[in-house]
């Protein structure tokens, strides 16, 4: 049992509530802010907990005299009595709003220089200015809000899995490098000149290594690597709920997800998920949505306009359709009063993604304005707003192109509709699917050859492996990912584990056999030995602590992030080494001209 002194025993500023009133307490953290009233000082005093207001009084002139140093950010010890504030100084707005601590004796811990930014009264401050000033930026309840959100996310995640029977288990970050579909961060062997470690983009093969030496459920949350282009929800290096089982269908691995997800959204929320989750197969995703991540918090739906307008008058349609592109469209509801401008603009817009022009229709109550109607008998006209379902006061909006150009463009217009019509608002309920039916290869034409969709260890579905051979176009993965309002959770497969399938997915990607016995001849020896039928999941923690924060971006939930440009602005790296560390390493730099 803990003993303390009167008056010496430590409460969190937070915890400080008129259950305490008439004790005596010690109160350490950071001046937040400071008001003089009337001869009074008034500290509000910050720690990780909360805020409490500390009150110095000019009848004890040492202390009064030492307060009125004090500034924002100064580190301070204070120890008080814990009295009511005074009827009308009431404070709903803090946990401790009801009370103050008349303060008796006060030590200065540390004094503070102006900071580049205020921390109380936050305004909008550049990002390269917070990223330098880190740990000043984490100060800020907002911030620190979010990290410990993440932490509670966290231990919830490993309650629920240990509780379900996995082991947590540390893979090597310094491993080989292989392909695995980014670039890999390596690290050079100052014991072995010449060669290099890779940083791992994943555990991947680490976790099916598992599954054979017969730990059947293994999990970790795990920091992970990659050398691509950031984005606000993308970081060099980043974190992964890592979920590996043996003896599992593609349903085990997503319903052990849809729980644990559950769970931690109960542990953090207070209210479980809705689950299970719908499903999608990528086929009809890309169908309906244009896009194999689908927002499925509002509708417009891509409308398949293809067969209707193959005999048309409008060669730019007929055209397309009759030489196997696609022609479709979007109902804008309720758009038809954008202004010719705002058409414009969507046209601008779709132009990025492919889009050689939009066509478009505006329905009004008695006729159809449109520069392409004139093209249209009156009979093709009315199939295509009754294939619309199009009222008056509707926009429709067409692309015809290629099939994949014509996905993209309208899966991204519909996202800019949402966004332009504010059809999304801070209480539109979450929307989770999953993707199913991947396909297993898509053709390069960078590298003139088929390339794994997911990583080269996915499973093709059963009855597709004499395809894969063939025709690996044809070939279904047993694949699956997890979106969450159009932003991919966490994705993963059931994986290959008997050799000869191992082997022929190799050839099909193009991989010589020395090739792959010399990256991959440790997993195969592996697969020989028995390995069991395995799958699992990766999810992205620091994209979904983003999501369920509702954070604008992935820095804000990642403790010491970097920059879109790979910077950590405060300690400044990427920086130069030594000519005797490059010595050692038997390294040499060279700048291209």
């Amino acid at each position: 049992m803990k003993v303390s002194r009167p008056g010496t025993e430590r409460i969190a500023c937070g915890k400080v509530t008129k259950e305490l009133v008439g004790s005596q307490i010690v109160l350490k953290g950071w001046v937040h802010r400071r008001r003089d009233h009337g001869g009074v000082i008034f500290i509000d005093l910050r720690d990780r907990s909360g805020l409490v207001q500390v009150v110095f009084n000019p009848d004890n002139p040492t202390v009064f005299a030492e307060a009125e140093r004090l500034r924002s950010e100064y580190v301070i010890s204070v120890s008080g009595t814990v009295e009511l504030r005074p009827e009308g100084a009431v404070n709903p707005n803090l946990t401790t709003g009801e009370v103050e601590v008349h303060v008796a004796d006060l030590q200065v811990l540390n004094t503070a220089q102006t900071p580049p930014f205020a921390i109380a009264d936050y305004r909008e401050v550049d990002e390269a200015v917070r990223l330098k000033y880190r740990y000043l930026d984490l100060r800020r309840p907002e911030l620190q809000s979010k990290i410990i959100f993440r932490h509670r996310l966290v231990k919830a995640v490993r309650d629920y899995l240990d509780g379900q029977g996995f082991v947590e288990i540390e893979t090597p970050f310094l491993t080989r490098s292989t392909p695995e579909g980014a670039r890999d961060y390596l690290v050079p062997s100052r014991v072995h000149p010449g060669s290099f470690y890779a940083l791992p983009q994943s555990p991947q093969l680490f976790k099916q290594l598992l599954m054979v030496a017969g730990f059947e459920r293994y999990f970790q949350i795990v920091k992970c690597f990659r050398d691509e282009d950031l984005r606000a929800d993308r970081q060099p290096e980043f974190t992964q709920i890592d979920i590996e089982m043996s003896f599992v269908e593609p349903q085990d691995v997503q319903d052990l997800a849809e729980g644990m997800l559950s769970y931690a959204h109960e542990c953090v929320f207070g209210t479980p998920l809705d689950i299970p989750f719908p499903r999608l197969t990528y086929a009809e995703a890309m169908e309906r949505f244009g896009s194999d991540r689908p927002d499925l918090r509002f509708g417009l739906e891509l409308i398949d306009f293809t067969e209707l307008v193959a005999d048309s008058g409008f060669k730019v349609f007929s055209s397309v359709a009759q030489s196997g592109g696609k022609v479709k469209g979007i109902n804008a509801k309720g758009c038809a009063s954008f202004s010719r401008r705002e058409i414009d603009s969507l046209t601008e817009y779709v132009a990025q993604f492919g889009a050689k022009g939009l066509a478009w229709i505006v329905v009004g109550e008695n006729e159809v304005k449109s520069p392409i109607a004139k093209f249209f008998s009156e009979e093709q006209l009315n199939r295509l707003l009754k294939a619309a379902e199009a009222a008056p006061g509707d926009l429709l909006l067409f692309v015809a192109d290629e099939p994949a150009t014509v996905a993209a463009a309208l899966g991204n217009l519909r996202l800019e509709l949402a966004r332009r019509t504010g059809l999304i608002t801070d209480e539109t309920p979450d929307k989770y699917v999953w993707i199913t039916d991947f396909p297993m290869f898509e053709y390069s034409e960078e590298e003139q050859k088929y390339v794994a969709i997911h990583h080269p260890f996915t499973s093709p579905r059963d009855e597709d492996l004499p395809k894969v051979s063939e025709n690996p176009a044809d070939v279904k993965a047993k694949a699956y990912d997890l979106v969450l309002n159009g932003t991919e959770l966490g994705g993963g497969s059931i994986r290959i584990h008997r050799r000869p399938v191992q082997e022929q997915i190799f050839a099909a990607l193009g991989l010589s056999q020395d090739e792959v016995a010399d990256k991959f001849g440790f997993l195969l020896e592996a697969l020989s030995f028995g390995a069991p039928p395995h799958g699992g999941i990766a999810f992205g923690l620091d994209r979904l602590v983003m999501l369920w924060s509702k954070s604008e971006s992935i820095r804000d939930v990642i403790a010491f992030p970097k920059t879109q440009s790979a910077m950590d602005l405060m300690s400044k790296a990427p920086a130069p080494v030594t000519p005797q560390q490059l010595k050692e390493l038997s390294l040499e730099i060279t700048v291209d001209d």
